[in-house]
């Protein structure tokens, strides 16, 4: 049986969701560079044929030797992760190997001031950019860009530490803050593992004036999406895409929904979109997740793409309404086996299904007035919830029942989740409907005391 080698750091997809679905397709050995989660290890132990804990504080290069020699004594016939902070080591593994992997192009998904670089050189849509390396470099950007304006790590993910700046008066606590909230991700992992000297990385861009009027045939969507997908051996495979819920402020995303109630000629148009981009990067095989800005007139802009598949249940969605495997398929590609992709990106399904991610704030981003104690399990949530339609909750991302809810920080990005749910319903209007009561009557729902 081929031998598979997962390299886990924080980040991903749940592994009660990946590990069974990489175990399917050979024998799963998992080299854990931080403490693996003891959140449902009932569910994701068994899928292991063998776990080593590597604790050191080697980074760059002198990982990749470690990280290559345990492959070697492996004998893996693959190596990957889900994790963003991860991909670049282990494609750089890959290539030592001469095992299938994201190949020397993925470094363009990673630093994301050289995907806007490649992308702009190759005439992909993408909103106006500086490279940020001082207080007064984002000064200086305030006057050549058009506000308001999104200060970001280049290296980050989550939207952690994304802040919003709207006047030159907004710069220097934009500086501050931004450090302050790389110096908390760095503090729980969430910091890139091949550049290890990157916290500090930053890029300022325009924030596009986004639209969904012409776009979708009904309110209540947010103004971008993300297209996802597999390039296997160089080759672009769109598989779907993924609608969102309108974001909270700055940066904050609450809900990843499907399928797309976007009109099919406009989920090829997008399709067209993501594959420019993707293709520009030049990668070699990897999930990837791409997302674009729905602007006024059409246009729609690239934002980012990941040299990864999405986070939180994005497989799993993909799994419930298209009926494929995301993470099979990939893995089977990293393998050097037949997959059979879509012809064309997917755009009907057979049930929706949201990763829903749920902030104390409710949909507008009004927060909380209270701070109640978080306790899920106490929930009514057939008050909340349509008949059909489950809300299941993913124990990765489960804030400790009992504890107090927290104020919404918003610079934290994904460090403000208090629980994240699977939630199906039997179609796209019923799924945002019902994520919409989830966000805006869970505070009240919460018994009190």
């Amino acid at each position: 049986m081929k031998k598979i080698l997962y390299v886990y750091v924080k980040g991903g997809a749940p592994l009660e969701h990946v590990f069974p679905r990489i175990a399917g397709c050979g024998e799963l050995h998992v080299l854990a560079l931080m403490p693996l989660p003891e959140t449902a290890e009932a569910d994701w132990r068994p899928a292991c044929t063998s776990i080593t804990e590597l604790t050191t504080d080697a980074r760059g290069e002198a990982l990749v030797d470690l990280v290559t020699a345990h492959a070697r004594e492996l004998g893996a016939d693959a190596v990957l992760s889900m994790s963003e902070f991860a991909v670049l080591l282990v494609a750089k593994v890959a290539e030592r190997l001469g095992l299938r992997g994201g190949g020397p192009g993925l470094v363009t998904a990673r630093d994301k001031r050289l995907m806007r670089e490649t992308w702009a050189r190759a005439g992909v849509p993408i909103p106006r950019f500086r490279r940020v390396d001082s207080e007064a470099d984002l000064a200086a950007a305030m006057t050549e860009l058009t506000p308001p304006l999104l200060l970001k790590p280049a290296w980050g993910a989550g939207s952690v530490a994304q802040l919003v700046l709207h006047t030159p008066e907004d710069v220097a606590p934009a500086w501050r803050q931004v450090a302050e909230a790389l110096e908390l991700g760095h503090q729980v992992g969430m910091n890139e593992l091949y550049a290890p000297e990157t916290d500090r990385d930053l890029l300022v861009e325009e924030i596009l004036a986004g639209s969904t009027e012409g776009w979708y045939p009904e309110p209540g969507y947010g103004d971008y999406v993300s297209v996802e997908g597999i390039v296997a051996d160089g080759v672009y495979h769109p598989l779907c895409i993924t609608g969102k819920l309108p974001a909270i402020p700055p940066f904050t995303e609450v809900a990843s929904t499907m399928p797309s109630t976007l009109p099919e000629p406009v989920q090829r148009h997008l399709e067209d979109i993501s594959r420019r981009a993707v293709d520009a990067l030049g990668l070699g095989t990897c999930g990837t997740h791409t997302e674009v800005k729905l602007g006024p007139d059409g246009f729609g802009a690239v934002i980012e793409t990941g040299a990864r598949f999405a986070g939180l249940m994005v497989t799993k969605q993909i799994e419930e309404v298209f009926g494929i495997d995301p993470i099979a398929m990939l893995v089977r590609e990293l393998l050097g086996e037949p997959v059979d992709h879509p012809a064309a990106m997917l755009v009907e399904g057979k049930r929706a299904a949201a990763s829903l991610a749920v902030i104390p704030t409710d949909a507008h981003g009004t927060p909380w007035s209270g701070t109640p104690r978080w306790r899920p399990g106490a929930v009514d949530w057939s008050a909340l919830l349509s008949p059909g339609t489950a809300a299941e909750p993913v124990k990765a991302f489960a804030m400790p029942e009992g504890e107090p809810v927290p104020v919404y920080d918003p610079s934290g990005g994904s460090r403000n989740w208090l629980g994240v749910f699977l939630v199906t319903a039997e179609d796209a209007e019923t799924l945002r409907r019902d994520c919409n009561a989830v966000l805006n009557g869970l505070e009240t729902a919460l018994p009190a005391g």
